[in-house]
């Protein structure tokens, strides 16, 4: 939105205020302000984002001022609601037992471009996406940033059903902002199932878009519109996806959960319960993203697989992608990075003479354009891992600010003392990695771990997760084995994340396991209680 556009709207919203506010407040004010908020018998409250809070020295509002903005404004709906034609802006009411409007939060519209930049190429997929977050994150906004990328930039067919009028603003002609979408409004938030089936039967819709799905109907009707083959952008209450899957209303959106009772072998096999919990169906969604912040996300790319991990307690983590403030480097800069290099090598072949200039390879090409990573130390030395980047030839640098950090490097002694570290560093969906000394050589290890490098056997250590679940379940039918009574088992050989997974669960079970081999060979070796003096 330019500030022309974004000016008019305040002046628009400005124009329902009472005079004595109207005379405190300015458009130069009003820059970072989320909420403007109204209550009988207080002063006026004006609400930035980054947290503080003025109250204007107006007197308190009274019923008169209460009634002056609500005559300006269309009739409230089921869920108190209401805005300004032809603006983003909300007005929320709270009312008495009586049901006499005592209170108004009048929340600021505005057009913010750019927070899906670093999520283009999984808009640009086709597949269902659900967004994830706590109030006031930023869903909305992008719900409304990708409504308008694939209607104007792909050209599909979009409809956005506006519960709210939040997504594309009030009125009978939608906001600019939404591009060439088409909208359709919901006259009471109890009839956006209906609205939604509707969209798909009468409209012929590639695309729909709906905010805050929050009802087991909403959810089947989302399913009904995923299953007819159209791309469903949505959001939905919860802030992670394990909330989303132990909420039993919602939780058929990401497929769902059915207690299952196991057979005995079966059991055994995987070393838990008779009784577990398992995925019942396809998820309604591919791709959940959950909004940790407004500028950081956390993708889960394929969501089955995040369900079934979350339901057998393995670990999973999500990619973590940010908002960058240079559009130049942003994570759907490797998109294009092909289709650039092909374009680069059919001009070669038109040019035989200038084969010799084309010196770097596909992979340096794709090197050149990632996203430097960034890493937080905590009790680690920074020249030694200064000195491990420069002569690794990294893309990575250091960090001292945690909120800008890609990923954690923390010494495993300190471990306990740096709680807080870890804890902001588990909110923020970082990965932490912990390094035994501060060697060059152990740094050096754990640098390549971190950012999935090749070893010496030139393997790449990362989207280990695809054969995780077969190592594991041979780990377990293992443990079942040495429970029983036998001795050493050895695994087949696995890559050393896998083999990290393989440990854990046989500390699980309070036996002990090792790794043995060299090279590609390298693999598990688990042991009994009576066996610890005979192993070697």
């Amino acid at each position: 939105m330019s500030n022309l556009q974004f000016q008019n709207d305040v002046n628009l919203l400005l124009a329902v205020m009472p005079d004595k506010i109207k005379s405190q407040i300015t458009y130069s004010k009003m820059e970072d302000v989320i909420e403007i908020v109204l209550d009988i018998g207080r002063r006026p409250e004006i609400r930035h984002a980054d947290g503080k809070i003025d109250k204007l020295d107006t007197g308190e509002i009274t019923i008169e001022d209460i009634e002056a903005v609500t005559s300006k404004l269309p009739e409230f709906t089921t869920d108190n609601r209401s805005g300004i034609p032809g603006t983003l802006h909300r007005i929320s009411a709270i009312r008495n037992r009586q049901g006499k409007v005592v209170g108004l939060t009048c929340r600021v519209g505005r057009v913010v471009t750019g927070t899906i930049a670093c999520i283009k190429d999984f808009c640009l997929m086709g597949k269902s996406i659900l967004f994830l977050g706590r109030p006031g994150v930023g869903k909305t906004t992008k719900l409304r940033e990708i409504s308008r990328l694939v209607a104007d930039e792909l050209g599909k067919r979009v409809v956005v059903v506006d519960t709210s009028n939040e997504i594309a603003g009030d009125g009978d002609i939608p906001h600019p902002a939404i591009g060439s979408a088409r909208r359709m409004q919901v006259r009471q938030p109890e009839f956006q199932k209906d609205i939604m089936i509707e969209a798909v039967e009468n409209h012929t819709p590639e695309v729909i878009v709906v905010d805050e799905i929050g009802t087991e109907a909403e959810a089947q009707a989302a399913r009904t519109i995923a299953e007819r083959g159209v791309m469903l952008i949505a959001t939905a209450h919860g802030n992670t996806l394990e909330n989303l899957i132990k909420n039993p209303t919602l939780s058929d959106l990401v497929g769902g959960i059915q207690s299952v009772t196991l057979g005995d072998d079966e059991a055994k096999r995987r070393a838990s319960q008779k009784t577990v919990l398992e995925r019942e169906k396809q998820p309604t969604f591919d791709i959940v993203i959950e909004i940790i912040d407004r500028n950081t996300l956390a993708v889960y790319k394929n969501t089955s697989e995040a369900v079934d991990y979350i339901l057998r307690g393995w670990p999973i983590r999500p990619e973590i992608r940010k908002v960058q403030q240079d559009d130049n480097v942003t994570a759907d800069n490797v998109k294009v990075v092909a289709e650039q290099i092909n374009k680069i090598e059919t001009q070669l072949l038109e040019k035989p003479e200038d084969t010799l200039k084309f010196s770097f390879s596909r992979k340096e090409y794709v090197e050149s354009v990632k996203p430097i990573k960034k890493i937080y130390l905590y009790a680690v030395s920074r020249t030694i891992v200064e000195k491990a980047i420069e002569r690794l030839d990294l893309n990575a640098e250091l960090t001292r600010n945690i909120d800008d950090a890609d990923l954690v490097i923390a010494h495993k002694n300190f471990a306990k003392g740096g709680a807080k570290i870890l804890s902001t560093a588990n909110e923020y969906r970082l990965q932490v990695f912990f390094v035994k000394t501060n060697s060059m050589a152990q740094i050096q290890k754990v640098l390549k771990d971190a950012l999935c490098v090749e070893d010496d056997t030139h393997e790449t250590i990362h989207g280990y997760y695809d054969d995780a679940e077969r190592a594991l379940d041979e780990a377990k039918a293992a443990i079942n084995k040495i429970l029983a009574g036998a001795k050493n088992i050895e695994l087949n050989p696995q890559n050393q994340q896998i083999r990290k997974l393989q440990h854990a669960l046989v500390e699980q079970h309070n036996l002990e396991s090792r790794s043995v081999g060299e090279g590609k060979d390298r693999h598990l070796r688990i042991v009994g209680g009576r066996d610890f003096s005979q192993d070697v």
